[in-house]
């Protein structure tokens, strides 16, 4: 077998197309097949609150939410959200409903009577997950599947019998033990959780189904996603892809790790219904899901790539392509940010939105995380010198004619490092296109002048143009580093926030790229602020860079104990200068130890007004006073040894 067709999780690598679903109708909204994409989101009132979760609905309807979840956690819920149903009705709304399920198999069939589609999550459903390391055999496997088949055909049958569709989702972080033993906390374990469902469903005529692979980290979403997709072509299946990055957060962080999961995803033409799950009001969802997903109207009519002929990568995980290290760039090497300069003259104020601030009293620069690395001066000269660690790059012209260049770098052209006998011992940067490595001279050209790549593209599918660079450089077993450079114009800032995001999380996320530069036409002070911090955003979204706390945060439903937007607030104000700690806020206990997954803490809501504390999957605070268990969260981070005092 190819490798191309032992890794095929799309259509094409370097040709935009949809992968072609079966359609599956949600009540009158068909999904999948050569439907748009739909946009999704979920409440989150207390579904008992008829008047409330109406309102909230028809907020998010008009925000632009083609269907609505809402949370059923048990059997009054489920039976309310018949009243739900007919007071939108009666007020102009016929919306598509999906109940939420997770550990209330009564709950799933009611509620598959009375409305569009139940989602249900095969890590709980009929199944445990109780964090225990349990060896099954063959034969106690086959028992188990046996048990959770009785447990879920009656679903299965009431929803043939009233048309209504399902939503089998996998969690990453509520994998039950069963899969545990067997696949381990990983993207397999995560497809077989649904397949072993689905197959389930297949064996009794039933396929109005629709699958998910939602994790908090997006390079374990993307790898899910892919790997399921790769395993429905081995078995004939070709079932709708709902798409999202659970418990992102809030703001801009939250925004930037969604578009790199989803926007991945997109990207190869995956995904036929999106939700983007914030820390917000639920109606700021359904915007940021429309902007990613509109950006792939008319992506096919795009200029051609050339085409892969082999894959030299492994789409189902992470592997960092290797790379030659040239001073602070490459081998193993975080990568580096840009900031583009060329368009403006350097000062002190300008520097300081790049996280670099200089007292002119002390002479002395205070240096952030998330200070840029480079500045790209372009034919510009400086006028003032700059902290030993912050390096310039200038245009091979400007950089010639220098009269120091200890911590400058030229930047060429391929023609003009072809054509030079003067350049950089140290470092040399070269941008390039796909044009240029189908030179016959290319490997000639950039022997032995210690080269970091600058990969450029006008293509409108740019990512797999770059991304194609890239395959042509393992092909020929090329290790120089390579900065992603993205050009953007006529954006609005949630625009490039996604687009940007979107380009160079994909890569990142398949381990190509030492660095990335990002440009926006007209860049001002408060846009090379925005640039900088989307650069570091995409860089910890994609977990090669860490340089801030990150929050793992549920997006609140109905059966959250506490307000999450107050609560990860305050978290926030007092932890936020805890740089690669990892802090997982959940509403309530069936998002607690497993959706948390990758958290290093965990402030869980176990009761009206109560707070367990995790370490990691263990509980080690039960049922605190909601009033006092953020200071308890702190002692627990001090008593780890993960406390720094804010400078």
């Amino acid at each position: 077998m190819s490798s191309l067709n032992r890794y095929k999780y799309c259509n094409s690598l370097t040709e935009y197309s949809r992968f072609k679903t079966r359609e599956v109708f949600i009540g009158d909204v068909p999904l999948g097949g050569s439907n748009p994409i739909r946009i999704q989101s979920m409440t989150t009132t207390n579904t008992l609150d008829t008047q409330a979760t109406v309102e909230q609905t028809i907020r998010m309807i008009e925000s632009g939410c083609e269907y609505i979840r809402i949370t059923a956690p048990s059997l009054n819920e489920a039976k309310n959200l018949e009243t739900i149903k007919n007071e939108l009705v009666r007020r102009g709304y016929n919306i598509p409903l999906i109940a939420d399920i997770h550990f209330t198999p009564n709950a799933a069939e009611y509620a598959a009577r009375i409305i569009e589609k139940v989602r249900i999550n095969p890590g709980n459903y009929a199944d445990k997950k109780k964090f225990n390391q349990i060896e099954y055999s063959d034969e106690e496997y086959k028992s188990e599947i046996e048990r959770i088949s009785e447990r879920f055909i009656p679903l299965i049958k009431i929803c043939k019998e009233y048309g209504t569709a399902m939503r089998i989702g996998t969690n990453h972080g509520s994998l039950s033990d069963r899969i545990m033993s067997r696949y381990g906390d990983t993207p397999l374990g995560m497809v077989e959780s649904a397949l072993e469902f689905v197959r389930i469903c297949e064996d009794n005529n039933y396929y109005d189904i629709v699958l998910s692979m939602k994790a908090s980290n997006p390079k374990v979403m993307v790898h899910a996603y892919r790997l399921l997709v790769n395993k429905m072509i081995e078995e004939g299946m070709n079932y709708p892809l709902h798409l999202g990055v659970t418990e992102a957060g809030d703001g801009e962080d939250a925004r930037i790790k969604s578009a790199v999961g989803i926007g991945t995803l997109l990207e190869d033409g995956l995904g036929d219904t999106v939700r983007v799950s914030l820390t917000e009001p639920p109606e700021n969802e359904a915007p940021v899901a429309k902007e990613l997903v509109d950006r792939y109207i008319s992506r096919k009519r795009h200029n051609s790539i050339i085409s892969i002929d082999r894959c030299d990568t492994n789409p189902f995980e992470y592997t960092k392509r290797t790379t030659t290290n040239l001073k602070n760039i490459g081998g193993s090497n975080v990568p580096v940010v840009i900031a583009d300069f060329s368009k403006m003259e350097v000062n002190y104020s300008n520097l300081k939105s790049i996280g670099y601030e200089f007292d002119a009293e002390t002479d002395k620069w205070t240096i952030k995380d998330s200070a840029a690395d480079f500045i790209y001066l372009g034919k510009n000269k400086l006028k003032f010198e700059l902290p030993q660690n912050l390096f310039t790059i200038h245009d091979y012209s400007i950089w010639n004619e220098l009269e120091s260049n200890v911590n400058s770098f030229p930047f060429f052209n391929l023609e003009e490092i072809a054509e030079t006998e003067k350049y950089s011992a140290v470092m040399n940067f070269v941008e390039i296109t796909i044009a240029d490595i189908t030179k016959s001279n290319f490997a000639e050209i950039i022997r032995n002048k210690n080269i970091v790549f600058v990969f450029s593209t006008e293509n409108e599918h740019g990512m797999a143009e770059q991304r194609r660079i890239f395959f042509e450089l393992l092909k020929r077993d090329i290790n120089n580093p390579v900065i992603i450079r993205q050009k953007y114009s006529e954006l609005n800032d949630n625009q490039f926030l996604l687009y940007s995001s979107t380009d160079a999380g994909a890569l990142l996320i398949d381990g190509f790229g030492d660095g990335i530069w990002l440009n926006q036409t007209k860049a001002n002070e408060s846009k090379l602020e925005l640039i900088n911090r989307t650069s570091f955003g995409i860089l910890q979204g994609t977990r090669t860079r860490i340089t801030k706390t990150e929050y793992i945060a549920c997006p609140s439903c109905g059966r959250t104990l506490f307000d999450l937007v107050e609560v990860t607030n305050k978290i926030r104000s007092r932890t936020e200068h805890l740089k690669g700690v990892k802090i997982g806020i959940m509403g309530c206990i069936v998002n607690g130890p497993g959706e948390m997954a990758d958290a290093d803490y965990g402030y869980v809501g176990s009761g009206i007004g109560k707070i367990t504390l995790y370490r990691g999957k263990v509980i080690v605070r039960k049922n605190l006073n909601e009033k006092e268990a953020v200071d308890e969260l702190i002692e627990l981070i001090k008593e780890d040894g993960n406390w720094i005092e804010e400078i």
